[in-house]
């Protein structure tokens, strides 16, 4: 036992075993996800999170040394969501077609997202810290992060609240959407961006690549509403 421990120690000390067990996490979440038949309630990035958490958790390993290795999985966000245009340029004409309607529906689903989550805060007596938080749990984490830090949040508490936002999207979005009738795969992935961001949209890249498209695009605009908007808002509000 105690030279398994001296081999963590030495283990740990490494940013690629971070990025390993990171990795591995996501693949195994993966193997459960493609098992079930792809069902939204095993998302493979909530496995992920489960099995990295047991694993600070139960070697005690700090969170700043865990993002010393995972850091180079934290890089590729930026690559991975420019790279959402390729299929958004395939998709550009249905765009075209639908600009009003998207953006009836996009301001719609911004202003939902953020005043839902804050009034549900307000009723149950939370902060004002708090509430600066909550309102960007829609938006893309490093976009939400940014807001929040400005009107004098918490960074931190909003990039969880990301994280559960995105998670919880992908894996009842498309139950609620089914209950409601939405058929549309641009109406789908729109709507799952909005709410969801970018968990969402790998979720909706995987079923249909024009859901996908429509949801990426989504994701983008409700960044830049709310970073535009609710600055604006929140000011003249509180």
């Amino acid at each position: 036992m105690q030279d398994l421990q001296s081999i963590w120690v030495y283990l740990s000390a490494s940013p690629l075993l971070h990025l390993f067990l990171t990795l591995l996490a996501y693949q195994i979440g993966q193997a459960f996800y493609k098992k079930s038949g792809m069902m939204p309630l095993l998302n493979p990035v909530m496995i992920a999170v489960i099995l990295l958490v047991l694993m600070l958790v139960g070697t005690g390993t700090s969170y700043e040394s865990y993002f010393s290795g995972a850091q180079f999985v934290h890089f590729l966000l930026g690559p991975a969501t420019v790279a959402l245009a390729i299929p958004l340029y395939r998709q550009f004409n249905k765009v075209k077609r639908s600009a009003l309607a998207l953006s009836l529906s996009l301001l719609c689903g911004s202003i939902t997202a953020a005043a839902s989550a804050v009034l549900i805060a307000i009723w149950l007596g939370g902060a004002e810290k708090a509430l600066v938080s909550l309102a960007t749990k829609s938006v893309t984490a490093p976009v939400a992060m940014g807001i929040t830090k400005e009107l004098g949040g918490l960074p931190s508490l909003t990039a969880v609240l990301v994280i559960t936002t995105g998670i919880i999207g992908a894996m009842f979005g498309p139950y609620i959407l089914n209950l409601v009738g939405v058929k549309n795969w641009a109406a789908r992935g729109f709507a799952i961006g909005t709410a969801s961001h970018g968990i969402g949209t790998a979720r909706a890249m995987q079923v249909n690549e024009e859901a996908g498209a429509f949801s990426g695009l989504a994701m983008g605009l409700n960044a830049l509403a709310t970073s535009l908007l609710l600055p604006l808002i929140w000011f003249w509000v509180f």
